[in-house]
């Protein structure tokens, strides 16, 4: 049996309106979240909006939502529920997820969104007790997924503070009778990042040919796909690319596990896959020479991305380059030490990749679920 429903249009069911400039040079310390199109940016000391929220995209990134549970600022790059006309504001969350704002796009270049426009978008109504009944059902869904989100950060939070506490403040296994010797402890060794791995680039095949895209089947990372992953663990990419396209590029293939390093624009973010990958010209992917190095290296640049974004450069975006990574210094604790930390942050690792694997499929079958419910086709 369907849920009662009754068609109506989005201004009768709420009122949105367009966020507040806050340029990032004017934001104060604090603890009030930021919300952009994409999500959370940052956070100031003021709230313009007290909670809970809903905020769906405006400017740059269009439609999707976020459901916000603390008093927040919503960015001028997006649009805001100002009234929720006595409706639950999940239910409302959820509606606008379920809409598809693509062809109300009014952006010659980046995508916009006039809150005029979208109005008399139709949108299903129902009564007090089916919202609130559909609004539980779906936020089963993600709340389930932000308790993996949660458990992901303090597993990778475990991890880093492990390379801390024995690469950093120095109180590895042993480390009392170990002498420190040229300022490092004795059997460890001085190198070139250049002496202990491979750095591999990427490419773009052209856009333009068909023959390159159409039914690709090797996948082709870009950086927001790393910038937006939630965790150290990227799962998949929706862009692939075919054999010929591959060919006819400077993208290559590299091994699973590889670090891939985003080194352009947004420097520094690193994403490991379980599976062979080739990435776009905006990442330095880091082959180790040795599998006992990974780990190790991988949470080393972490630790120091900020020295790596200091040598960036470029007067469009910034970018840091092959040579200048590959000279930097590491310092190569001995094997043992390598070996033990690989075992025991990879295991964090692998933990993690379940956990988002978890978190992939509550999307799909939450997202599967939420048309049948705004549509009426499942009774509440």
């Amino acid at each position: 049996m369907k849920s009662y429903k009754q068609n109506t249009i989005l201004s009768e069911l709420i009122t949105l309106q367009r966020g507040f400039d806050l340029p990032e040079s004017n934001r104060q310390i604090g603890n009030i979240p930021v919300v952009a199109s994409s999500g959370v940016v940052g956070f100031h000391n003021e709230a313009k909006v007290k909670a809970p929220g809903v905020v769906i995209g405006r400017s740059g990134s269009i439609g999707g939502g976020q459901y916000i549970t603390e008093d927040f600022w919503p960015l001028n790059t997006t649009l805001w529920v100002k009234d929720f006309k006595d409706h639950n504001p999940r239910f409302i969350y959820y509606l606008l997820k379920n809409i598809d704002f693509s062809s109300f796009n009014g952006g010659s270049g980046v995508p916009t969104l006039n809150r005029n426009h979208i109005a008399n978008i139709k949108a299903p109504s129902f009564d007090q007790k089916q919202e609130n009944k559909i609004a539980d059902i779906l936020s089963k869904y993600d709340d389930l997924i932000e308790n993996n989100r949660r458990r992901i950060e303090l597993l990778e939070e475990s991890a880093r503070s492990l390379y801390r506490e024995w690469f950093v403040y120095l109180r590895f296994p042993g480390h009392e009778h170990t002498p420190i010797i040229d300022g490092i402890p004795d059997g460890w060794e001085k190198k070139k990042i250049e002496e202990i791995c491979e750095t591999v680039g990427g490419g773009t095949p052209s856009t333009q040919n068909h023959e390159y895209w159409s039914d690709g089947n090797i996948t082709w990372v870009v950086p927001t796909d790393v910038t937006r992953n939630n965790c150290l663990a990227l799962l998949n990419s929706e862009r692939k690319i075919t054999e010929a396209g591959l060919k006819n590029s400077s993208a290559k293939l590299v091994p699973s596990e590889t670090i891939l390093m985003t080194s352009r624009a947004s420097v520094g973010f690193f994403a490991l896959m379980d599976q062979q990958v080739c990435t776009n010209q905006g990442f330095i992917n880091i082959i180790p020479n040795q599998k006992n190095y990974r780990m190790y290296l991988l949470h080393n640049l972490m630790y120091r991305v900020e020295e790596i974004r200091s040598y960036a450069g470029g007067s469009t975006y910034q970018e840091i380059n092959k040579t200048r990574f590959r000279n930097l210094d590491i310092v190569i604790p001995s094997k043992t030490l390598l070996q033990q930390f690989q075992e025991q942050s990879y295991k964090i690792l692998q933990q993690v990749r379940l956990l988002n694997k978890q978190i992939a499929k509550l999307n799909q079958a939450r997202d599967l679920l939420l048309p049948r419910l705004m549509n009426g086709e499942i009774a509440v």
